[in-house]
């Protein structure tokens, strides 16, 4: 990789070079994330996104990470879709917080005709409180897309977790291109594309360096990229896979995403739990600037709030402000009023 490359949008990255960048010395490796990182961000400013599970269980996928999967004996219910109101007190309690995005997630295989007008109501209703939207609902037909685009939908989530090569070890129910597939139609309606990947499967370094490839050789890189430390639930296929990843192999990884992706948010995901706040400090050094704010993300378990805070003033981190002009409560609960009649 030239000097002159450093810190330059590309979207012809070869596995050559992105392995190269996350083999060379780990010092090598976090100086040049961070001189990228400071060309295209504040480096002291962190997006904070909160996520809400708004239908729980009962999947059809059998991703064998997920204690949502119907496939799996895990302790997780099949739980009615959530009201749109819940979703309101939700979003206003995140917004309290400082959260400037909340990321909806259904455990569907693909939205069904019957819920999705409910989807459809809790955008726009959580885009009037003056947040950024983000589903993930599974694979989405031409005309669901069209209809969350016309909604206001800001962000669509639709991990690709692994390699194309390793993919179908963890999931067998669909198949690589069917993830693609689905991005292709979400960045040619014009909404930003949130797609990360989970380290800690079992997959080799090679995988990890393919999972970026795929990201830093798309057509227009995706606009926020989560990369998740597997969380082993027991009753899932993969309940074994503990402890399998150090903490410097996972911020390798983390510096090697800023570096081919300069203009992406890199966001620290599930498995925080797990991880020290050492560690997190040189996630952050490395080039994550996102993270998931809030007690608990799907079904798993995140740090408190209050510990996030505490560790953002030990760094001298600020919270990214919503550049949203902020409403009184009086025009919040008139605009709701009118989008849920």
């Amino acid at each position: 990789m030239s000097p002159q490359d450093i810190g330059a949008i590309r979207n012809d990255w070869t596995l050559e070079e992105i392995r190269d960048i996350m083999n060379q010395p780990f010092n090598d490796l976090i100086f040049q994330a961070q001189s990228v990182h400071r060309m295209h961000f504040d480096p002291n400013e962190i997006q904070t996104s909160t996520l809400i599970n708004i239908k729980s269980g009962g999947c059809a996928e059998d991703c064998a990470y997920c204690p949502q999967s119907a496939h799996h004996g895990t302790d997780v219910e099949k739980e009615r879709m959530m009201e749109v109101q819940e979703v309101i007190e939700q979003a206003l309690a995140a917004k309290e917080c400082g959260a400037t995005r909340l990321c909806m997630g259904a455990a569907w295989r693909n939205p069904s005709k019957q819920d999705f007008p409910r989807v459809l109501e809790m955008v726009r209703v959580v885009k009037a409180l003056g947040l950024e939207t983000c589903v993930t609902l599974g694979m989405l037909s031409d005309d669901q897309v069209q209809q969350l685009k016309d909604a206001g939908l800001d962000y669509y989530n639709h991990n690709l977790d692994t390699s194309e090569a390793f993919y179908p070890k963890i999931i067998t129910t669909r198949n690589y291109q069917d993830r693609l597939n689905t991005i292709d139609k979400v960045q040619k309606a014009g909404i930003n594309v949130c797609s990360g990947g989970i380290i800690g499967m079992g997959e080799e370094h090679k995988d990890r360096a393919e999972l970026l490839r795929t990201f830093a050789t798309m057509e227009h890189h995706p606009d926020s990229v989560p990369i998740n430390l597997l969380v082993a639930v027991e009753g899932t296929p993969l309940a074994h896979m503990k402890d399998q990843t150090d903490s410097f192999e996972f911020i390798r990884v983390i510096a090697t995403a800023r570096i081919v992706m300069p203009k992406t948010y890199v966001r620290l995901s599930a498995g925080r739990m797990s991880m020290t706040d050492e560690a997190q400090s040189l996630c952050f050094l490395a080039g994550a600037n996102s993270i998931f704010y809030g007690d608990k993300l799907l079904t798993t378990e995140n740090p408190e709030a209050n510990h996030d805070m505490q560790l953002f003033a030990k760094l001298g981190i600020h919270m990214q402000q919503n550049a949203k002009a902020e409403m009184t409560a009086k025009k919040m609960a008139e605009q709701i009023t009118e989008l849920t009649a």
